[in-house]
């Protein structure tokens, strides 16, 4: 399954005409775009079950709205410019680190995941477990199969080391880390091609480890074995 060509149509139009007015008057492409949307959504739960958790995931539990809350933002235009969604055991809200799906125009589409907005118990663990076995994050994204798809981490670091750790050389980057997430982006072509469910899943797949390595240190939480 793929992305409609008519939906990134609808996503510049949008990105052009910010506003309720056009929108109230595109009120039934936005709807028809969402629901091939929803359909992804629902296909690709099933694809991640064979990987992942995801008993008692619906489409509600996984999909953004395109409405934007715009009481504390300086940009007050009322409607995002992409589609989103994303996968992990017991959806969006779950807490879990999990698998971000972005669809935007202009090559902006991308699947990710990481830790973007952790809290300081999870960045204080996160930074213990580089401390004791730094070799095995290490192992996951400095694979060349993981390079290729991901390239470099993203996110924001600290310019020295936290106080109270002594690291592995190769370690200290890992521990200036505040935020340490990945992406691997999808041109136009990609997501409207047949195959693209496809292209999404194999990524998938290659990032697995990675959150599987965060939401082990976060949680406490083993990978998930399909019986």
């Amino acid at each position: 399954m793929s992305i409609s060509p008519s939906l990134l149509a609808f996503l510049s139009e949008l990105k052009q005409h910010n506003s309720r007015e056009w929108f109230a008057e595109h009120k039934a492409s936005y709807e028809s775009e969402k629901a091939l949307f929803d359909g992804l959504i629902e296909q690709l739960i099933q694809e991640f079950s064979a990987f992942e958790n995801m008993d008692g995931v619906l489409k509600k539990h996984c999909s953004y709205s395109l409405y934007r809350d715009v009481r504390f933002s300086k940009n007050k235009d009322p409607y995002k410019t992409w589609f989103s969604a994303s996968f992990s055991e017991g959806g969006r809200k779950s807490g879990y680190m999990d698998y971000y799906l972005h669809i935007e125009p202009g090559g902006k589409s991308f699947l990710g995941g990481g830790m973007y907005n952790p809290t300081p118990e999870q960045l204080a663990a996160y930074r213990q477990e580089v401390d004791y076995n730094g070799a095995t994050l290490r192992g996951i994204v400095e694979a060349a199969s993981f390079v290729e798809l991901f390239g470099q981490a993203e996110g924001d670091l600290l310019k020295k080391i936290p106080k109270g750790f002594d690291p592995d050389p190769a370690d200290e980057v890992y521990l200036r880390r505040k935020q340490l997430f990945y992406w691997h982006h999808f041109s136009d072509k990609d997501i409207v091609s047949p195959d693209f469910t496809s292209k999404l899943m194999l990524s998938a797949m290659q990032l697995k480890p990675f959150l599987d390595f965060l939401n082990a240190t976060f949680f406490d939480k083993e990978p998930f074995l399909k019986a």
